[in-house]
């Protein structure tokens, strides 16, 4: 009897298979540490997924220029702001600009067109857009209902200015854009073309359900415009007639953004 209470104790505080086994500090720590969950902070959350890495953000100008992030600088000189970032973190591609508190300098910025000149630069640029965050310029722009379109029409640039930035490290972003940049590239030798990188579809999907601007007291959903880069590969070739005459435009479309 004292052998069967002694077996019956044991089975009793002995760990079932069925209850959850506790997660030791160790293991809690390294989940909650954001720089095990991507390839670079900081972390934000544009899912449901805590521990998902960066994906995309969109930031209104002005505030992207009080409260720059990480790796840029702002310098107010007299008649401009100059706005300076690491180059080795960061691709931007935003040309010079009037805002409502005067004109803004990307100073490492090429432009939103980048030309390059042989395989070596083209090779160059695309490991940048692969490893690094792209800083794009968009305009907010508003078309009214039907309704009002009888009487005028909105298309209006100044709505608003809003930096888009978006992880190329990001496994799907660096996916869509090795794919898009491998069915663009020319196949002939010598051949110039220029490749449209539009990334509306994710901007889009990002916060076109979301935001609304006012316009004669009247919610607007916003569509947007110069949502892309231009990468302008040109090369010394003699006759390259159908770069001449605009038949060497290709696109693709980056449309993940984390939701």
């Amino acid at each position: 009897t004292q052998f069967w209470k002694l077996l019956t104790l044991d089975f009793i505080n002995a760990p079932h298979a069925h209850e959850p086994r506790q997660k030791s500090t160790d293991e809690l720590e390294k989940r909650s540490d954001p720089s095990t969950a991507g390839c670079s902070e900081p972390q934000v959350n544009m899912g449901e997924n805590n521990n998902s890495p960066f994906v995309m953000d969109v930031v209104e100008i002005e505030k992207f220029l009080s409260n720059p992030p990480q790796g840029f600088s702002v310098e107010h000189r007299a008649v401009y702001r100059l706005v300076k970032s690491d180059p080795k973190q960061s691709c931007v591609f935003i040309d010079e600009f009037q805002s409502s508190k005067g004109k803004v300098i990307f100073c490492q910025s090429p432009g939103r067109k980048i030309t390059v000149r042989n395989l070596g630069e083209y090779t160059n640029l695309r490991n940048q857009l692969l490893s690094k965050r792209i800083y794009v310029l968009v305009s907010a722009c508003a078309t009214k209902p039907a309704k009002v379109q009888e009487k005028r029409r909105v298309n209006d640039p100044a709505l608003g200015l809003y930096v888009v930035v978006i992880n190329g490290c990001h496994p799907m972003i660096r996916w869509e854009m090795e794919k898009g940049l491998d069915s663009t590239i020319s196949s002939v030798a010598g051949e110039s073309y220029t490749v449209n990188v539009d990334i509306r579809d994710a901007l889009q999907a990002c916060v076109g359900e979301n935001l609304r601007i006012l316009i004669d007291g009247e919610k607007v959903k916003p569509s947007w415009k110069d949502t892309h880069f231009t990468i302008n590969y040109h090369s010394d070739a003699l006759f390259d007639f159908p770069y001449w005459f605009g038949l060497s435009k290709r696109e693709f479309k980056i449309s993940y953004c984390g939701r």
